[in-house]
């Protein structure tokens, strides 16, 4: 079978999710002890970006390996980067490094000096993307002139700029005189507008659904960073051979808020008649925002918390044709105030538009947003809103909040919900069963997850997941994998061989692609590449030695390997080393504090698990350590003290004062007699004296009297009042009366107490210098 690219979030304009050409993984052999992370890229952001895949790149001039030809793995980061990677494997050492990377922050692509990304504290403390924001959305790939098209987000100066780049797949560089910047305006008074106009705010917008590419058009949809603002849903639509602005459209352009997002989700598109309307049409959802749309459809109605379709003729997102006809349709929830009001937002979830074998007679798309609600509305007649409904018609099945889109394959739509397993629903001649015929019984608190589906036709279908609910504690993500024709059937999970399987960090909202037996998962630091291990047995992991220790001047380290032929690979910041670190060649010498990491990589192996080792420098001495510890103690102690650092000598006091170095010299076990603090410094060569150590020893030879009671303890008549006296100086004394053993934490006695009850008055002097008496009990009888 001949190998697929993948273009577009989701696989294909339809945003199915599913690959159904590949050959290679299937059931039978996606398991922990058959499959599993093969190698991983570092990269330098967060990837919120799905990682595209084109076979057969020659790689262009003034890449590191140019004219060789690659399977390649495109993946766009938040640091506002782009890389191409070899998608089979990370040997020999050339494709440990990518075969092409660039930065959008270059004059090369378009950015004034100085530029940077957007820093998360630039807009209001979001928390929603962070630590930066640069390259958000899926880009789009056209195999026909080898173009990624790809949008990002800068600071320059004191301007905020989004531009959509044309990039050769090749080597990186831009094309047909890109980038442009986004911009655009409508009529329209909605907030933010000036004098009849709103204008598109680069600033405010959030460009998170993937990029559409159809007939030539690229469309870009455009949401908030968390409901910050002035901001607006828009669909700006750019010409792919010259990158000239055809249309624009804004979904509250008298209103406020309707952003389009839908968890990454690219826009959703199809082509009912591709000879007479070759431009198609484009499907999406919106967030909370105003609402005021009614047939027959305008460009400057308000469509928030709906579902619409725009006509794409000539490029031109729109409601109505050039004559003013309406072209655009409409579905919008019954409940549309509450959801606004509530931020329910409709466009948390991606819409699905369905293939004919689903749809039967007519044409479907299915959506879910923070509702749960799963509607099926026909794309040819959506229904528009009907404020007088309890529940609407399209709504065929329920789910919790989904922050996710949903996938189809053979005859089935899959969603993980937010807080949910994952489920699969049948879907035959346009009717979707009311509940899942399948559960997993995996389960994801925030987000879910947006399934993918790989499989070879009609058979040996694998549903896909990146689980990321760790994200925010950054914890790993975790990929699963179940069987589509019953998602009840568990196949794998990388958190089987964590070790071993490890994908990253998380990153929410993380789609994988899978493709010719690999499956490509992006997170914070790293692209991770699963496929069949083959058999391979995972080269020994490094021995590196000394193992952690602390020095005072250098060490000298070691590493070695037992699988032959490997080799070593490192680094001393930290970070997580790959086949692109140096190379082990011999002895280092380390002379400040420093994390080493290393893995070995051989041929024919899995990499290595990583060996880590810490060596801390010393540069002052350990501060010393009293044995026993201070403390009370009823006789003299005998105190030794200890420096862990080699060769100390110690300096002590026991009158309180700080030791010096002509302070008593410490030459064997300090005897304490009666109550004193000890002091103590260590000091070494080439070392700065340590911290002083400070400890009281309280020594009590004798104890303080026990308490007498008056009247003595016996037999009362109605009540009796009870003096506590001891016979030691200055003696504090505490009681109980219910029976239990005083402490210092029982009633302090201040003068006589009245019993009216029969009880056992049980007390304890204390006094400074002296160890606590022993309890005194006296038993009260009261008639």
């Amino acid at each position: 079978m001949a190998q697929i690219s993948v273009l577009t979030q989701h696989y294909d304009i339809a945003r199915t999710g599913a690959n159904t050409s590949e050959a290679v993984l299937t059931p039978a052999n996606v398991s922990t002890s058959q499959f599993g992370k093969l190698f991983s890229y570092p990269v330098d952001g967060y990837v919120y970006a799905q990682p595209l895949y084109v076979p057969g790149v020659t790689m262009g001039a003034g890449t590191p390996q140019a004219g060789t030809k690659h399977n390649v793995v495109f993946v766009a980061t938040e640091n506002d980067s782009v890389y191409a990677f070899d998608a089979d494997s990370n040997s020999p050492a050339a494709n440990a490094s990518p075969l092409w990377r660039i930065t959008l922050l270059d004059a090369a692509h378009g950015a004034a000096p100085g530029a940077r990304v957007m820093y998360s504290t630039d807009i209001s403390n979001q928390v929603d993307i962070v630590p930066i924001i640069g390259i958000t959305s899926t880009p789009v790939i056209d195999p026909a002139t080898g173009t990624l098209y790809v949008v990002g987000k800068t600071k320059e100066g004191n301007a905020y700029v989004q531009r959509l780049h044309a990039l050769s797949i090749t080597n990186g560089a831009e094309k047909f005189g890109g980038p442009v910047k986004l911009q655009a305006s409508v009529k329209g008074t909605g907030t933010g507008s000036v004098a009849g106009t709103l204008n598109f705010d680069p600033y405010w917008q959030n460009q998170r659904a993937g990029l559409l590419l159809l007939h030539g058009i690229v469309y870009i949809a455009f949401g908030a960073h968390e409901d910050f603002g002035p901001w607006h849903g828009w669909i700006l639509a750019y010409n792919a051979a010259t990158l000239g602005q055809t249309g624009a459209w804004c979904s509250t352009p008298n209103g406020s808020s309707g952003g389009i997002w839908a968890a990454g989700t690219g826009l959703a598109a199809n082509v009912p008649d591709p000879t007479g309307h070759p431009y198609g049409r484009l499907f999406a959802s919106t967030g909370n925002g105003s609402f005021n749309a009614a047939p027959s459809y305008k460009n400057s109605m308000n469509f928030g918390d709906s579902i619409f379709r725009l006509d794409l003729a000539n490029g031109v997102p729109s409601m109505t044709t050039t004559t003013g006809a309406t072209v655009g349709d409409d579905f919008t929830p019954f409940d549309q105030a509450r959801l606004d009001n509530q931020d329910m937002d409709q466009g948390s979830g991606g819409t699905l538009l369905l293939p004919s074998a689903a749809s039967g007679s007519q044409r479907l798309l299915v959506q879910a947003g923070k509702t749960g609600r799963i509607y099926v509305v026909n794309q040819d007649s959506m229904g528009g809103y009907h404020p007088t409904n309890t529940v609407d018609p399209q709504q065929k099945a329920s789910v919790p909040t989904v922050y996710s889109a949903p996938a189809y394959w053979n005859g089935h739509v899959y969603f993980w919900a937010s807080g949910d397993h994952l489920r699969s629903y049948s879907f035959v001649n346009g009717v979707m069963s009311s509940t899942a015929t399948s559960t997993s019984a995996a389960f994801s608190n925030f987000p879910g997850s947006t399934p993918v589906i790989s499989a070879n036709g009609s058979a040996n279908g694998i549903v896909w997941d990146i689980l990321s609910q760790n994200y925010a504690s950054k914890g790993h993500a975790t990929l699963v994998a179940h069987d589509a024709a019953s998602v009840a059937k568990f196949l794998y999970s990388s958190d089987q061989n964590l070790t071993r399987d490890n994908p990253g960090a998380a990153v929410k909202f993380t789609v994988p692609t899978v493709a010719n037996g690999k499956v490509y998962v992006g997170t914070e630091t790293q692209l991770s590449v699963y496929g069949l291990l083959n058999g391979l047995t995972q080269a020994a992991a490094p021995v590196i030695s000394p193992a952690s220790q602390s020095f005072t001047s250098s060490v000298t380290v070691t590493m070695t390997d037992s699988t032959a032929g490997a080799v070593i690979h490192f680094t001393n910041n930290g970070t997580t080393p790959t086949a692109a670190s140096p190379s082990y060649t011999g002895p280092l010498t380390v002379t400040t504090t420093q994390t080493i990491r290393a893995i070995a990589i051989a041929a024919g192996h899995l990499d290595s698990n990583i060996t880590t080792d810490t060596y801390t420098r010393i540069t002052q001495a350990a501060m010393p350590v009293f044995k026993p510890s201070p403390g009370t103690y009823s006789s003299a102690q005998q105190v030794t003290i200890s420096s862990t650092t080699s060769g100390a000598i110690i300096y002590y006091t026991i009158d309180g004062s700080t030791p010096t170095t002509s302070s008593s010299k410490y030459t064997g076990p300090v005897t304490i007699s009666t109550t004193k603090t000890l002091k103590a410094i260590a000091t070494a060569p080439n070392l700065t004296n340590s911290a002083v150590a400070s400890g009281l020893y309280t020594i009590q030879t004798a104890t303080a009297a026990r308490p007498s009671f008056s009247p003595a303890p016996g037999t009362y008549k109605g009540s009796v009042t009870v003096s506590l006296f001891s016979t030691t100086t200055g003696a504090t004394m505490y009681y109980t009366i219910d029976g239990t053993t005083p402490t210092t934490a029982s009633h302090k006695y201040t003068g006589p107490f009245t019993i009216t009850t029969t009880t056992t008055v049980k007390a304890i002097a204390t006094a400074s210098n002296l160890a606590n008496s022993t309890v005194s009990n006296g038993p009260y009888t009261v008639n």
